[in-house]
């Protein structure tokens, strides 16, 4: 077997799901179609729990270096926008960055951990055995018979919409085509806005112009004639200006295109995100209007999920059954996704009737109690797995975890994402039970980290929490109150549940 993963797709998901089965030692290969990595930026933001994600690996300040934080967003072009500021969040802020220098960061990582990449080469066959797969691709700049066969335990396929791994395993993508369409342009403005942002929604069409660089802007426009343009139509210099001059008044002196694309509401889902040994993520699993600067950081998110998930597998402490909670856990949180876009989507319209949806949305939304919960679920704060009642029962349980300082028992002083950098489970006691340490200490798992420490300052709901199992992905397995009996067998289960082998506490 040439590799243990094949990954079919080489952008931000395809890389990241890369290196964290790299950081878990699993060999891995990307094949990428593109001979270099674009150079346009379809995403513009990372949320807060992406974020969080990558603090989580200690490389939070690789991306902040390159970006700029923000702290609000916007759901459907509303004036009223949305405040990240309040959230309870070490990064509770998006932050404005190209998609080419996330990806840069990513691959650069990917690399780093020494996942191989293979660029320049199109898949044209997927097919599982009965112990792995075979993917055959074809160099995109050589002759036909330039042919590669590779085997691999399993495929991924992170490739996109069209996803020839989806495809080729027979997984249905349902959903529905595209009924309206809008367009971007990145380009320069000889007028840009006075603060360099700009967002107007009148029944003439929506503008919104945001800084890509210091002299390119891209400027997203809806309009009522635009929307019933063919996806499939190129998008001309021209009616970039005619329409920014019926929305504005002005056309800001736009000229010199960088990127002009038109794209479409159409919303799918992959039936299963897994089938026998093939696996989908990102855009490959799901398709939406990118409306709110969603997709790739649930992308991202999918890629955090699966990584760990793959590597226990493949290393065996894990069940193959637990790839199919890669589904069951993704699923729905998309499913939430894909109606959160339509919503959105359906705001974008130019009616007497929808215009006046959209004041009562901005209303709404001045209340900070509405504004968060919308906040925390563009941000992917309020993503929570369910636990499963054969593991300790705690209000923590499936919630991500928060990051917090802590008092080392050597007296130093760390927090809490740092714990997690190695990508194990940590098992982090924090009541200083000299009985129950004593036996923890002794854990013989290698994917497990155990930890004791003092919180500084608690967050919310956790002043009762004696011990607490964190996955890999930095979610909460489960939490052990003060108050519960029996702890020792409750850790031992707890930890055979999720980490493997029998119980090592009694």
């Amino acid at each position: 077997m040439d590799y243990e993963v094949i990954i079919v797709g080489g952008g931000p998901v395809g890389m990241w799901l890369a290196a964290e089965l790299a950081l878990a030692k699993v060999s891995v290969c990307v094949i990428e179609r593109l001979e270099e990595p674009v150079s346009q930026s379809r995403a513009l933001t990372l949320h807060p729990r992406t974020l969080e994600m990558f603090d989580i690996r200690g490389l939070k300040e690789r991306f902040m270096e390159h970006g700029r934080p923000i702290s609000t967003g916007h759901f459907a072009m509303l004036d009223t926008r949305l405040d990240f500021s309040m959230l309870d969040s070490s990064s509770n802020y998006t932050l404005f960055i190209p998609q080419v220098m996330t990806e840069q960061v990513i691959e650069e990582h990917a690399k780093a951990m020494g996942v191989v990449i293979r660029r320049g080469e199109e898949v044209v066959s997927v097919r599982e055995q009965d112990q792995g797969v075979e993917v055959v691709s074809v160099h995109v700049s050589g002759p036909q018979a330039n042919v590669s066969a590779m085997t691999a335990a399993y495929v991924v396929g992170a490739d996109g919409a069209g996803s020839i791994v989806r495809k080729q395993a027979g997984i249905a993508f349902p959903g529905t085509d595209t009924t309206l369409t809008a367009v971007l342009g990145d380009v320069e403005l000889t007028v840009p806005p006075e603060n360099g942002v700009r967002s107007e929604y009148t029944e003439r069409g929506g503008a919104m112009i945001v800084p890509v660089s210091p002299d390119v802007y891209r400027i997203v426009l809806t309009t009522p004639h635009l929307m019933r343009v063919s996806k499939d139509v190129p998008v001309t210099l021209e009616e970039i200006q005619t329409e920014l001059r019926n929305v504005l008044g002005t056309d800001l002196g736009v000229s010199n295109p960088r990127w002009l694309s038109r794209f479409g509401n159409a919303t799918r889902q992959a039936e299963t995100y897994r089938k026998g040994r093939t696996l989908l993520a990102g855009d490959a699993a799901h398709i939406h209007f990118p409306a709110g600067g969603q997709g790739m950081n649930v992308g991202l998110q999918e890629a955090a999920n699966l990584g760990w998930k793959l590597a226990g597998v493949i290393r065996g402490w894990a069940p193959d059954t637990l790839l199919d909670s890669y589904h069951d856990e993704r699923y729905p949180v998309n499913t939430q996704l894909l109606r959160n876009t339509e919503i959105q989507t359906h705001l974008l319209g130019f009616t007497s009737a929808v215009l006046a949806h959209r004041q009562l949305q901005e209303e709404w939304f001045r209340h900070p109690e509405i504004n968060s919960s919308m906040a925390e679920q563009v941000s992917a704060l309020d993503v929570c797995y369910p636990a499963g009642e054969e593991v300790p029962q705690h209000p923590l349980n499936g919630q991500r975890f928060a990051d917090f300082p802590l008092l080392m028992n050597d007296g130093t002083k760390s927090y809490a994402y740092d714990l997690l950098h190695e990508g194990c489970f940590v098992l982090l006691h924090l009541a200083q039970d000299a009985k129950v340490a004593g036996e923890l200490c002794n854990t013989p798992l290698a994917h497990l980290s155990y930890v004791e420490a003092v919180a500084e300052e608690l967050p919310v709901g956790w002043s009762d929490v004696h011990t607490v199992l964190i996955r890999p992905d930095g979610y909460i397995a489960w939490a052990i109150s003060v108050e519960a009996t029996n702890v020792l067998s409750a850790i031992g289960k707890g930890i055979a549940r999720w980490c493997g082998g029998e119980p090592v506490l009694l």
